[in-house]
């Protein structure tokens, strides 16, 4: 995959996770927790024989990988779910759309913190204007004070998915990095079901419910996950960051599709203002700032004779 590819697959990705929205509409009577960990399980069996398939290296893991990996499916998968269940519970999907709508620009902060360099003007601005964008288009709707905490924890689920990420990705690749959480996180969804539900969230899905949670596991987690740990490592936190706010639109343009909606006002304006803003944050930098640095071949993962192709400074 040549490094040119890495905004078409980030934009592809946060796509098709805006598209989960509509068709999670379809099994909102399921059991909210064990849905989820029947997507991630799907998911993880995917990926996990797509690596065996490639046959890749074997890859050593530390404590740290694992302690990195069992964080990111606690809290990038697990605890995003959890956080954005409750926080339905006292406030409309308005608010919360908001909320995590500032991903973008949450990473463009965090992110080149994270890798001791500064933030860039250009892209903090961008991602400013993507994340307004993604509040126009979810509406600036209103809710508890209990409410925004929850969104805010949300949020950070959301964020964390991303930079607990990059430490793992020169090792591991995206392939690996996520299939691993997506599997770490079945036991703790599981977990968490029964403990919110009872032993009620343990019943088997209707035939259309399990066509949806095909179409959530293997595409919108399996295909979507792969292309947006790829675009992060080639393209750094903060600038993939900005195609977060793409997740709206692709929510948007599947109602749209399904004819479960209209567009109005708010959605075109947001949408333009996400598109605006992920232009101007994609802008190359003069030649003398220092860009992220595009190995040839797959990216993340090892050569054929067990190296490690140099890790991605973006």
């Amino acid at each position: 995959m040549r490094s040119s590819s890495a905004p078409v697959g980030a934009a592809s990705a946060m796509l098709l996770v805006g598209t989960s929205a509509a068709v999670s509409a379809t099994i909102a009577d399921y059991p909210v927790f064990t849905g989820q960990a029947l997507r991630y399980a799907l998911a993880a069996a995917i990926l996990l024989v797509v690596v065996r398939h490639q046959r890749l290296p074997r890859v050593r893991l530390t404590p740290r990988d694992i302690l990195l990996l069992l964080a990111l499916a606690a809290t990038g998968l697990a605890g995003f779910n959890l956080f954005l269940v409750e926080a339905t519970r006292h406030a409309g999907p308005a608010m919360i759309g908001t909320v995590i709508g500032a991903v973008p620009l949450v990473l463009a902060l965090v992110g080149p913190l994270m890798e001791r360099r500064r933030p860039a003007p250009r892209t903090v601005g961008a991602a400013i204007v993507v994340a307004l964008g993604a509040a126009v288009a979810a509406g600036l709707g209103s809710g508890s004070l209990t409410g925004l905490l929850l969104s805010l924890g949300a949020l950070a689920g959301e964020v964390a998915f991303s930079l607990l990420a990059i430490p793992l990705l020169p090792k591991l690749g995206p392939l690996r990095v996520a299939a691993y959480p997506a599997a770490l996180s079945v036991p703790m969804l599981l977990a968490a079901g029964l403990v919110m539900d009872g032993t009620a969230s343990l019943r088997l899905p209707t035939p259309s419910e399990a066509a949806a949670f095909g179409y959530l596991g293997a595409i919108v987690t399996a295909a979507a996950f792969f292309l947006w740990y790829d675009a992060l490592r080639r393209l750094g936190a903060d600038r993939a960051g900005l195609f977060a706010g793409l997740v709206p639109v692709g929510a948007l343009l599947t109602t749209i599709a399904l004819g479960l909606g209209q567009a109005g006002p708010a959605d075109v304006i947001g949408a333009l203002l996400v598109a605006a803003g992920v232009v101007v944050g994609l802008r190359q930098p003069s030649r003398g700032s220092r860009g992220p640095h595009h190995p040839q071949g797959a990216i993340g993962e090892p050569t054929a004779g067990g190296s490690q192709r140099p890790p991605q400074n973006a």
